[in-house]
């Protein structure tokens, strides 16, 4: 079954149905002949064809920092149920944080013809930029603001500096666990949200109450050792992500203490991971 014996069966014209298959303009009746015949015949057209006919691949290359992450998942599973319903397809590229992959995966949907990229952006370097600059299609940045590209993001630096706020209502010596600065949104954004509080409260935060960490539980785990080994008197630890949070929790109830009656903690992302938490992650 090709398009000329569609064409032939809805009593048309070749031209006619490579409209209909390409989203042109075909009148209503012509347009239900049509269908009524693909759909009796199960065609389907050649998806290599139509490439070359429309340059369209109907393909959107996803860049992720890391898959087993709760928001990235959400954020996945948002970006497919809108390009289902647009009859696209997603090609996922999970860098594990790594800048070097989200430079070879923005220059590998160059080369196989994805109609457009959606970047859910951790660090920007030069070389990527370099690159997005470069690009020739369109790309959407999620999770941070990047100057000159359409960005979807959460306003970090007030999130951060409310839940600060409500945390030194109870606080009185809080120790802070966040990631690289380099990161615009969680690591640059939450700690500038968290130094606005503090200075809006009168407060301060000293250096030896501060850890930067991977985004890993084991990153949560290993820095507030380091806080409370270092300053047994903190009451109050402020993390930059849920995970991390979860990984400062399994710590402290280790050490046998209470978890807020002692020490209250508070993370980032409402994940599910923090509200399978007994009691409940505070994010």
């Amino acid at each position: 079954m090709n398009i000329n014996e569609i064409a032939k069966m809805a009593g048309v014209s070749r031209a006619t149905v490579s409209r209909y298959l390409n989203d042109g303009y075909v009148s209503k009746e012509k347009r239900e002949a049509i269908g009524r015949v693909i759909e009796e015949t199960g065609y389907q057209p050649s998806s290599q064809a139509q490439t070359l006919r429309t340059r369209r691949t109907k393909l959107i290359g996803v860049i992720l920092p890391k898959i087993n992450s709760d928001t990235v998942s959400r954020m996945v599973a948002g970006i497919s149920q809108v390009l289902n319903q647009k009859d696209y397809r997603i090609i996922l590229a999970n860098t594990a944080n790594q800048v070097e992959e989200e430079w070879k995966y923005l220059a590998l949907f160059q080369e196989n013809q994805v109609d457009g990229v959606i970047l859910i952006g951790t660090i920007f370097t030069k070389k990527h930029r370099k690159l997005m600059e470069a690009s020739r299609v369109p790309i959407v940045v999620l999770g941070q603001k990047l100057e000159g590209y359409p960005c979807v993001y959460q306003d970090e630096f007030h999130a951060s500096r409310e839940l600060t706020e409500c945390l030194l209502q109870y606080g009185r010596n809080i120790g802070y666990i966040g990631v690289t600065q380099k990161d615009e949104a969680a690591g640059l954004g939450r700690r500038k949200g968290f130094e606005a509080a503090l200075k809006r409260q009168k407060r301060t935060c000293p250096l030896e109450n501060r850890r930067e960490t991977t985004f890993r539980l084991e990153g949560g785990y290993q820095a507030a050792k380091e806080l409370m080994e270092k300053n047994g008197e903190i009451d109050t630890i402020f993390c930059a992500t849920d995970t991390i949070a979860v990984g400062a929790l399994v710590y402290l109830r280790e050490r046998g203490i209470q978890v807020p009656g002692q020490v209250q903690v508070a993370g980032m992302g409402d994940t599910q991971l923090g509200q399978v938490m007994a009691p409940a992650l505070t994010s």
